[in-house]
């Protein structure tokens, strides 16, 4: 009986992370979902499981190697060897720099870049004992256009960006079978928005056109199985990342005029 494949996801229990995994389950992988909230886990794995497939969810912190070391581990013990890695897992910080503490910096950092990091280095000891497999970067086009008021975030997904472009020269070098892809998103519709810290005085929201996360699924699914160099989704995504090519300053005053409207909704935030 021809075994299924296996799907590993950080961030796996909401928004992107949770309908990627969906969208992996529907196609018959089975699932290792990785996520700090134990509930969201059970939650996530009880939903998939109404497709047929195996589903492990693990509690672990990606901002801590030896966490996703473990978690692998149990996964490919038990769902069998890992064939896709997508590393979908953040958090950000809504604020001017200035408002921003080293220590919100710090927790930026570790979650969003360190933890892609951190999920690529377990994510290529394990493909490398078969010299197979996908590891699939969940990118933003914010690492090329930096926006105000998300400064931390840009910061870490520009940073994905360059210790990708890094790994896959090593792996052409190596001649390894190994891919990595980073696919650059647009707005989505997910919980960040609800969830992020937020110092901004009023309801933090995406700057339009806003998609669903189920246009990312597909889009994540489809660069694990062409590993593309990147794949850009959205007509934004593309005019933002040409656009800061040619024409940089003349975004950046665009940006200084409407993105900080465009990043608030006009409801206040009713603080306790």
């Amino acid at each position: 009986m021809k075994q299924n494949r296996t799907l590993v996801i950080t961030g796996a229990t909401a928004g992107i992370g949770r309908s990627t995994a969906m969208e992996f389950a529907r196609k018959g992988y089975n699932i290792g979902l990785i996520a700090r909230d134990q509930s969201g886990l059970d939650k996530t794995r009880r939903e998939l499981e109404t497709l047929g497939v195996k589903v492990l969810g693990i509690s672990a912190d990606v901002a801590k190697a030896d966490e996703i070391d473990s978690a692998a581990e149990r996964i490919a013990q038990e769902l069998g060897p890992i064939d896709v890695w997508i590393n979908s897992a953040m958090v950000t910080v809504f604020a001017p720099v200035e408002d921003i503490t080293p220590e919100e910096y710090k927790d930026v950092t570790e979650i969003t870049y360190l933890g892609y990091v951190y999920g690529t280095l377990t994510a290529l000891k394990h493909m490398k004992q078969r010299n197979h497999g996908c590891i699939v970067q969940v990118g933003s086009a914010l690492a090329y256009r930096s926006i105000p008021l998300q400064s931390a975030y840009c910061g870490a997904k520009a940073a994905i960006r360059g210790f990708t472009d890094s790994l896959r020269s090593e792996l052409i070098h190596d001649k390894s079978n190994i891919k990595i892809t980073m696919v650059q998103l647009p707005a989505h519709n997910t919980p960040q928005f609800d969830w992020a810290r937020n110092k901004l005085g009023s309801v933090a929201q995406p700057i339009a056109p806003i998609y669903q996360p189920e246009v990312a699924a597909r889009a994540i699914y489809r660069a694990a199985h062409d590993a593309p160099r990147e794949l850009w989704v959205g007509r934004n995504t593309l005019l933002s990342i040409i656009g800061t090519g040619f024409i940089p300053s003349l975004l950046d005053k665009l940006l200084a005029r409407r993105a900080y409207a465009g990043q608030k909704r006009r409801r206040k935030i009713v603080r306790a």
